[in-house]
């Protein structure tokens, strides 16, 4: 959010935060999500670069196009294990791995 509507919002009463103030994370919890969104993001990315369909992905994983959809939306329920054998299969390398890692705002823990 630009920093104009922000000021415009509080003048009005609205209490604005992030994502982690409202939810309480820690600084750590809130790297995690974060961490976790990039991958998810990368997912999706790499799979329509290389011209995959959510269903092939899901078949190249013995599970179900709507599990990689709520994968690529960063459900919660999805585990890192999930995202990171996701990004192997649509040939992702540990470094482009890396780089999506590297993208992520670092948080004071």
């Amino acid at each position: 959010m630009n920093s104009s509507k922000k000021r415009r919002l509080q003048r009005h009463g609205w209490a604005v935060a992030d994502a982690a103030e409202f939810l309480n994370l820690t600084p750590r919890e809130a790297q995690f999500v974060e961490v976790k969104l990039a991958l998810a993001a990368g997912v999706r990315r790499m799979r329509e670069q290389r011209g995959i369909t959510q269903a092939a992905l899901a078949e190249r994983l013995g599970s179900s196009q709507s599990r990689v959809a709520k994968m690529e939306a960063a459900d919660r329920s999805v585990t890192l294990d999930l995202i990171m054998r996701s990004l192997l299969a649509v040939g992702a390398t540990p470094g482009d791995i890396a780089k999506l890692i590297r993208r992520v705002e670092p948080h004071r823990a």
